[in-house]
């Protein structure tokens, strides 16, 4: 996707669409985002920075590194929001004047077992490779 960033006199930039912006006004250059390519799970992308000497001008994404400590703790919230959904679900059922659908203390009771098992693999946990082995 082509984006259009305005540039100010000093070379500041003021605005970046997506857009075409006005016909006529002055200012604009046509932009592109250079994204590296992420390790999945391991790597993410920080604030951009722009290269205004090239043109089009590029909009360069950095990356950082993903620790396995922070990786865990999100795999971990991630479980813990299943546990949640399900007991959510079967509150619902509890309170649902439905006669057919009800409340089953082993689905939750299931899911708390799951949430232990996966948790103690996550917290076991030493590398990445480790914790791909769970996804």
């Amino acid at each position: 996707m082509t984006l259009h960033i305005k540039l100010d006199d000093n070379n500041n930039v003021l605005q970046v669409w997506d857009t075409h912006p006005p016909e006529g006004e002055a200012g604009w250059h046509d932009a592109i985002e250079v994204r590296p390519v992420l390790v999945p799970h391991r790597q993410g992308y920080t604030a951009h920075r722009f290269d205004l000497d090239k043109r089009p001008i590029e909009i360069i994404w950095d990356t950082y590194e993903i620790s396995v400590e922070d990786r865990k703790s999100s795999m971990i919230s991630q479980e813990k929001s299943k546990f949640q959904q399900v007991v959510q679900q079967q509150a619902q059922l509890q309170i649902n004047d439905n006669p057919a659908e009800q409340y089953e203390p082993t689905v939750v009771e299931d899911a708390k077992t799951a949430l232990l098992l996966k948790t103690t693999a996550i917290e076991a946990a030493t590398t990445h490779d480790e914790l791909d082995a769970l996804l």
